[in-house]
């Protein structure tokens, strides 16, 4: 990548593929789930049921920033804008450890939006990190672990969950898709049009109490 021009090109190329996510949190969205897979095209097997344990870091000043550690690996994404209900998600950084400081000062911390701590090393390992999160006033750490059942329902990559956020069980249900119109087709046809988005950093505050708000149902 050699011109401004490259960097732009690209960045217009990111946002056209960033795909629009309905998804939303509840206890209740069975009947929802049961057309859901009545409806879905056949998946891969892999995508049939899916565990993992997470960990979320939240912005207590940002509401747009997807941060999360899988596996040892950082993933964010942030939230660039919202169309008929659906938002779009733009990745920012996947990275394993060590993470870089370069990476720490230009894309995770302003990805929350936060003050910068001290940064003295060029890098810094998993546990080195989750240190540095844990003593930054802005931030809270919050485990999730997720069961995911994958499907695809007009073209759109479709799933139902069971979510414990800090051991606190609730239920998701999810359609997303680079079409806006599929995936309202999509929320028509299993049941839940009108129905709230709320990604995963709304429905984890909520759920700890740092939004004053109820889950969908």
């Amino acid at each position: 990548m050699d011109t401004i021009t490259d960097t732009i090109d690209l960045k217009k190329d990111n946002l056209v593929k960033a795909r629009f996510e309905f998804r939303s949190f509840g206890q209740d969205f069975r009947n929802a789930a049961k057309r859901m897979a009545r409806l879905s095209t056949p998946v891969p097997e892999s995508l049939w049921e899916r565990s993992s344990d997470e960990i979320y870091i939240l912005s207590r000043v940002n509401n747009t920033c997807n941060a999360k550690i899988r596996d040892e690996k950082i993933d964010i994404k942030t939230c660039i804008q919202a169309t008929d209900g659906l938002e779009q998600w733009l990745p920012v950084l996947k990275s394993g450890f060590p993470v870089s400081a370069s990476d720490l000062v230009r894309k995770i911390f302003p990805a929350w939006e936060v003050v910068i701590p001290e940064i003295n090393k060029e890098n810094y390992t998993y546990q080195e990190f989750i240190d540095m999160v844990d003593r930054h006033p802005q931030l809270e750490k919050v485990h999730v672990h997720k069961t995911r059942f994958g499907y695809m329902v007009n073209h759109t990559i479709c799933e139902t969950g069971i979510v414990l956020i800090n051991g606190a069980s609730v239920f998701t249900i999810s359609s997303e898709s680079t079409d806006v119109e599929d995936v309202k087709r999509t929320l028509v046809d299993i049941g839940i049009e009108g129905t709230e988005n709320i990604n995963y950093i709304q429905a984890i505050k909520r759920v700890i109490g740092m939004i004053d708000q109820p889950l969908a149902n």
